[in-house]
């Protein structure tokens, strides 16, 4: 049977309660990975989840910033909430999923934005989010206790040049600067993590994820990057079968600015 997992940086689950449902209506993934749910545990929607049928729920959140849930019509077990650089600010959580015979580690990520100045020296929320992405090196693709792994979220960096609108222009923009897009790459290969998106899409071809709320027309600019991603283990690449970008979910009513990406796999 096919399995599929989709991530979105919600921006406020609470706020945003129907346009996840219209999601799990409309597209059913198995899994649901939330980021940016800005909801403190016992606050979260549970009732709402299970009645659309996904009972097991995993958050780790915080009031008013950050947070990540993972949702499932599968059984889910809480395997690490992980703090990074010494911060509790709910940016992880880890969970165990089983799928096509696979044990399943699922990483759940929201990584820091890094604010709006390109330099750890005088901006120290940019240099979190460079210390965060190099402490990520540890979170490894191949893991004993699991035959596989996946790992989804908000990474907060769009690697490549086509994952920008323009590259030229952006190269001085948080979320595309060298530094961070090098440091951002050089991560996941040291970990062992493949980039499915990009084994599905050409490099030369774009890939958006978010765009932005100061745009008047975001579709008409189309001015996007791919800040969402889908990784896993090089062992269960072969059984990816497609990943889809829900572009039109930024024109829904009161959207978020990501949009959804949901990565199917089929397993023999």
């Amino acid at each position: 049977m096919p399995f599929s997992i989709a991530t979105w940086n919600i921006n406020s689950v609470r706020l945003r309660m129907p346009l996840v449902e219209r999601l799990l209506k409309e597209r059913a993934p198995d899994v649901l990975c939330l980021q940016e749910t800005k909801c403190p545990d016992d606050q979260f929607p549970s009732a709402a989840f299970r009645r659309l049928g996904y009972e097991h729920l995993a958050f780790n959140g915080q009031k008013g910033y950050h947070g990540v849930a993972t949702i499932s019509r599968r059984p889910l077990s809480i395997v690490e909430k992980r703090q990074f650089c010494g911060i509790v600010d709910s940016r992880h959580l880890a969970t165990r999923v089983e799928a096509g015979g696979h044990s399943l580690l699922l990483h759940n990520f929201y990584v820091p934005a890094g604010g709006d100045e390109p330099d750890p020296e005088i901006n120290p929320k940019f240099k979190h989010k460079l210390a965060f992405v190099e402490e990520m090196r540890a979170v490894t693709a191949d893991t004993p206790d699991f035959s596989a792994s996946i790992l989804v979220g908000d990474l907060n960096i769009a690697p490549l040049e086509n994952d920008v609108w323009s590259h030229k222009q952006l190269l001085k923009v948080v979320s595309h600067t060298p530094v961070e897009t090098e440091g951002f790459e050089a991560m996941r290969m040291a970990a062992g993590w493949v980039d499915l998106m990009r084994m599905r899409v050409p490099p030369e071809e774009k890939i958006y994820t978010w765009w932005s709320y100061r745009a008047q027309d975001w579709e008409a600019s189309d001015r996007g990057r791919r800040l969402d991603h889908v990784w896993s283990s090089d062992n269960i690449k072969d059984a990816l079968v497609g990943v889809e970008i829900l572009r039109e979910a930024r024109g829904w009513d009161r959207p978020s600015d990501h949009v959804p990406v949901i990565a199917s796999f089929a397993w023999e």
